[in-house]
């Protein structure tokens, strides 16, 4: 199915209705501040296999990342960190970054890799923020790429619909996506080090 969710004043039936899908352990492509990106409810080990699946990754060797719906929600599946980053990340959130912290024990087994670290998102992005927000926990999340070999991701919601549509249960048209990911940040020795640049920028934050 293809669901038109305006970003500025999401319609609260269709956010429901994405959320209704995540519940039952199905797959929705959502738009973020970035790319698009593919995910499911963070307690179904079923739904991220597949994720893992349609995107051609092994659940244990991809770094998948995980959209929290804000700060307090961060501290839930991360070690503890200091004030300074606490700081920083309030500043920069939410935003187009992907930050790598120690993971809790309540990161599914699935998801912290053997490094036992989490990426964690909190996307400007109101459509896929608001579907968090009502299902009361993260959803997984993995970019939408593109097979073309000029542009690493798909921005077009038809046309990822038209690829996507047999894989999972919704697509959700926000409008055109962006083609830069996510700045990645690795936050585990305490320190910020960016390890991928991407559409944001630390240096304004730190």
């Amino acid at each position: 199915m293809l669901l038109k969710i305006y970003e500025d004043n999401p319609n609260p039936k269709a956010i429901q209705q994405a959320v209704e899908v995540l519940q039952k352990g199905g797959v929705i492509i959502y738009p973020t501040d970035t790319v698009y990106g593919i995910g499911c409810d963070i307690t179904n080990q079923k739904a991220i296999e597949r994720v893992c699946q349609i995107r051609g990754l092994r659940p244990d060797k991809s770094n998948l990342s995980f959209i929290c719906y804000d700060l307090t929600d961060i501290s839930n599946y991360t070690k503890p960190f200091d004030t300074a980053v606490f700081r920083v990340l309030k500043k920069a959130l939410p935003g187009p970054f992907t930050f790598i912290f120690n993971a809790s024990g309540k990161v599914p087994k699935l998801l912290s890799s053997k490094k036992k670290t989490v990426g964690i998102r909190v996307p400007d992005n109101n459509i896929v923020r608001e579907i968090v927000k009502e299902l009361g926990r993260p959803i997984v999340t993995s970019s939408i790429h593109d097979e073309d070999d000029i542009i690493e991701y798909s921005t077009d919601p038809e046309l990822i619909y038209e690829k996507y549509q047999d894989l999972v249960d919704i697509v959700i048209d926000g409008g055109y996506g962006g083609n830069v990911a996510s700045t990645v940040v690795d936050l585990t020795s305490g320190e910020f080090e960016v390890i991928r640049e991407g559409k944001g920028d630390l240096e304004e934050y730190l």
